[in-house]
């Protein structure tokens, strides 16, 4: 009897540790499921500057890391920065991002991205509207980006820019390039606007400034001497559109830009590549790195491989020039004193 109930005992010992063993685990699986499912990826965006087309990124950035299932509030942390454009805040600020241990960098313009790099080579970094990102020392190619960053190029479509001004102004004879000394990514395409300038016979001079505070006195002089301004993608001539177009339009010389939104800010036309959709793609591929789906050495930069057509019709009628009805059929159309748009097919 005494064997029997020390057997009955033991083994109620035994089915007790084993069924606190199980209840254990489940709880400690239960936890660990929890603790995925709430998991907050944590985003660091340094900005290069204040202006509409680096704010419409972000925008888009923003949006294109909700539509990837990450959303503040609820399983997203944004730590956001803006440099306004101070080299040495830039500096700071990719010290401070980096410190807080963020799943992803992203960094918006040129400038933003190269400070980014510069303080690590661990972190996965988004490009966010880099123009050229092998000739700004980020990515060893485009295919093949070989470390921890990719991301979006905004590299607009020169050439077809500088044939739509071409087809636009027929009797221009002299194109003014308009940019930045001090932005890398400009030089790149004022040598590519030179090559489409002459490809369509036209004469081209660079106006290089250092800073906005020579933009007035430059596109003052540039009004005298050329038929139209272009202006490509650069950070520190659209800080200063206003003042561009304030100027060129007291000679009634036409802005040609590479950016929809600086259209809105009184350009006459460009064919552009969206800037919130090019926030939308840099918010997913920042959503793809965060979460461990793809790597960024083996990610392909992103390149938008067409743009759209923008007209600034009050500024056209302003400058006295005729838009052909052929551009205007599938063109965007903007208002310099608005920011809404329209297409010829809402208008129908």
């Amino acid at each position: 009897m005494k064997n029997k109930r020390l057997i009955t005992v033991v083994a109620l010992i035994m089915i007790y540790l084993v069924g606190t063993f199980i209840y254990e685990k489940i709880n400690d699986s239960s936890t660990e499921s929890a603790e995925k499912t709430t998991k907050t990826t944590v985003v660091g965006v340094l900005q290069y500057v204040s202006h509409p087309a680096l704010d419409e990124i972000y925008r888009g950035i923003k949006d294109g890391l909700k539509q990837s299932g990450l959303e503040e509030g609820k399983n997203l942390e944004i730590k956001f920065q803006n440099g306004q454009a101070d080299q040495s805040k830039l500096a700071t600020m990719s010290q401070q991002l980096v410190q807080a241990d963020p799943d992803v960098l992203v960094g918006i313009a040129t400038p933003a991205a190269q400070s980014l790099a510069n303080v690590t080579t661990k972190i996965p970094l988004v490009l966010g509207a880099v123009t050229d990102p092998v000739g700004a020392g980020l990515v060893k190619s485009l295919d093949k980006p070989g470390g921890n960053i990719t991301g979006v190029s905004d590299q607009p479509p020169v050439e077809a820019q500088i044939k739509l001004a071409s087809e636009i102004l027929p009797n221009a004879k002299k194109i003014g390039i308009l940019y930045a000394s001090s932005e890398d990514n400009s030089k790149y395409q004022v040598s590519q606007a030179e090559a489409a300038a002459k490809k369509e016979g036209l004469t081209s001079v660079k106006y290089a400034v250092p800073s906005t505070n020579e933009i007035a006195q430059t596109v003052q002089v540039m009004s005298q001497q050329v038929d139209f301004i272009y202006v490509p993608l650069d950070n520190t001539i659209a800080n200063a559109m206003q003042t561009v177009v304030k100027e060129a339009n007291k000679s009634k010389i036409p802005v040609i830009p590479s950016v929809d939104t600086m259209v809105e800010q009184g350009g006459l036309v460009t064919i552009g590549i969206n800037q919130y959709d090019l926030g939308v793609q840099s918010g997913k591929m920042a959503a793809t790195l965060a979460t461990g789906k793809e790597k960024p050495a083996s990610t392909p930069v992103y390149v938008f491989d067409k743009g759209d057509t923008i007209i600034n019709e009050k500024q056209a009628e302003l400058l006295g020039i005729t838009i052909p009805d052929k551009l205007k059929k599938n063109a965007k159309i903007v208002s310099s004193d608005t920011t809404e748009t329209s297409t010829k097919e809402d208008e129908k």
